[in-house]
């Protein structure tokens, strides 16, 4: 069985805490970044449907895509829905591997690591010109999207996905039901997390179709964007967990 080090503190009556950059696995999210990694989730769906018509994220609607293309026998369409899905099987072999001791030890800082690979793949297409191949782009954004899906697994303590809304909206529903026969209020309070990421989900979709539609390829420049605020708030939330240590 893997064993993760986990660099954890207690203070000042506050709960066991994880350096958010000291681990790629047995980590937690707060809501503000499970907001804006729920917001790129929806973003690069929309950006790669709108533009391709294939999913980045939503790997088992590329899976359908596959079957119908090819019942109908569109060999070329078939084989662009399921290039996405290898590049996804790789980003999530990529974080995995991280998650091994020996590999461990050597990368440090491996979220930041992870974060900077897909800040860097995303601005790099953003300034693709037009007329590349598709798969190029289709490929390098499933892998930014397993890239995130494998890495940022938990909020709050709770599983969730930042890049598909079903899960999160059935964990919402489930827990809105719990808080109207209980009345318990942390009930309440995971229902309104979840239910938060879900529409941050759908926000992100929103502004990715309007701003692929309108700018094209340089709009997922705005994902880069987003990610590059979620490594500035984890750096943020490392240096304070670091600070109140010194204090211990």
């Amino acid at each position: 069985m893997r064993t993760i080090a986990v660099v954890c503190r207690v203070s000042r009556g506050v709960p066991w805490r994880i350096d958010p950059m000291a681990t790629i696995h047995r980590r937690t999210d707060t809501l503000p970044v499970g907001i804006v990694l729920a917001s790129v989730g929806g973003f690069l769906d929309a950006y790669t449907f709108v533009r391709y018509g294939v999913f980045a994220n939503l790997q088992s609607g590329n899976m359908v895509l596959f079957c119908v293309q090819a019942t109908d026998r569109h060999w070329h369409a078939a084989v662009l829905s399921v290039i996405p899905i290898g590049a996804f099987i790789a980003g999530v072999l990529a974080v995995d591997i991280l998650g091994v001791p020996h590999v461990g030890r050597l990368v440090r800082r491996p979220l930041r690591l992870v974060l900077t690979i897909q800040i860097v793949l995303l601005t790099a297409i953003a300034s693709l010109p037009d007329g590349t191949p598709e798969p190029v782009t289709t490929v390098t954004v499933s892998l930014v999207a397993a890239l995130q899906f494998a890495t940022f697994t938990t909020l709050r303590n709770a599983p969730y996905a930042t890049l598909m809304a079903s899960g999160n909206l059935r964990t919402s529903i489930g827990a809105a039901h719990e808080w109207v026969v209980s009345k318990k209020p942390e009930d309440a309070r995971r229902a309104g997390r979840y239910a938060v990421v879900v529409g941050a989900f759908a926000v992100g979709a929103v502004i990715g179709a309007i701003c692929t539609r309108f700018v094209g390829t340089p709009a997922v420049a705005v994902a880069a964007g987003l990610l590059a605020a979620v490594l500035a708030m984890l750096i943020s939330e490392t240096r304070q967990l670091e600070r109140g240590e010194a204090n211990v």
